[in-house]
């Protein structure tokens, strides 16, 4: 009678773990079905209620319509600009400062990374005024020349984000120092420790962080819109505004038929970094 009673809890947990999950996925995937059902109707189509889930007579043409509405080749190349940029800025510069703060005897050290602590809790959203006075006038008194509307404007801010050192970090102190220790008994110096020994170990946080760091320099908005003043310098999420009509005329169909634009490349990346990161949670469980 235990024997049973055991199996029905266990078969009880199962099925409300699976009805989690079940709807886990209806929170997420009914908005991006509804997305991709909507850039194949119109808009009268989109505010028909009840809604019709399944597009009756799908427009393929709205994603052409899209495409040649704005210079989205364009706003591509200005996104995978930044992203690549900005993303590989940034891990380079939390890998190179984790490691410091988790192997490195320099003074103050406790001090920086309370600092670095700090910073995590202060709103991107502070920082986009001086940062724009700085690329402006400043940069303009330093060299005679404005970054406003630049690559390197869009780019540098995001170089180095707190979030990341502190998770690398954290990461890099929960390895074996045994190998640390026996490289530096075999002389190697820093850069091959960190490149040979401590990166290929950290590899699920270092593709984890990645992944983090492009979808969110994909998905940045607010910074790009202030500090881009032209249209050839938007990427694709400010870019996509233009098709909003302050009068009420959007055309919603060409809207999500752009937002799909926006968001394929970043479910690609998905996938494969996915692949990336069970194979680094699995390599790192057999490690002895």
């Amino acid at each position: 009678m235990d024997s049973l009673s055991m199996q029905d809890r266990r078969r009880l947990t199962r099925s409300v773990g699976y009805l989690a999950m079940a709807l886990i996925v209806l929170v997420i995937g009914l908005p991006v079905w509804w997305m991709f059902s909507g850039s194949l109707k119109t808009s009268q189509e989109i505010y028909t209620f009840p809604p019709d889930w399944i597009p009756r007579n799908p427009r393929w043409s709205n994603f052409t319509d899209a495409w040649q509405s704005a210079p989205f080749g364009r706003f591509y190349f200005n996104s995978i600009v930044t992203t690549v940029l900005g993303s590989a800025l940034e891990i380079t510069n939390a890998t190179l400062s984790a490691y410091a703060l988790a192997y490195l005897r320099f003074p103050f050290k406790n001090v920086i990374f309370a600092l670095l602590l700090a910073a995590m809790m202060i709103p991107s959203q502070v920082t986009v005024l001086p940062n724009y006075v700085f690329f402006g006038a400043t940069v303009f008194d330093l060299i005679g020349e404005s970054w406003v509307n630049t690559y390197q404007a869009i780019i540098l801010p995001g170089a180095s984000v707190a979030f990341g050192t502190f998770l690398m970090r954290q990461s890099f102190l929960g390895l074996p120092r045994e190998v640390l220790d026996a490289a530096k008994v075999d002389g190697a110096g820093h850069l091959r420790t960190l490149w040979d020994i401590v990166l290929p170990m950290a590899r699920p946080v270092l593709v984890t962080f990645g992944l983090i760091s492009v979808v969110a320099k994909w998905n940045d908005y607010l910074w790009p819109l202030v500090i881009t003043q032209t249209e050839n310098m938007r990427t694709l999420t400010v870019g996509i505004s233009s098709f909003y009509d302050l009068e009420g005329n959007t055309q919603w169909g060409l809207v999500m038929a752009a937002t799909i634009f926006v968001i394929f490349p970043l479910l690609v990346v998905f996938v494969f970094a996915q692949r990336f990161i069970i194979e680094g949670l699995t390599a790192g469980a057999t490690k002895g």
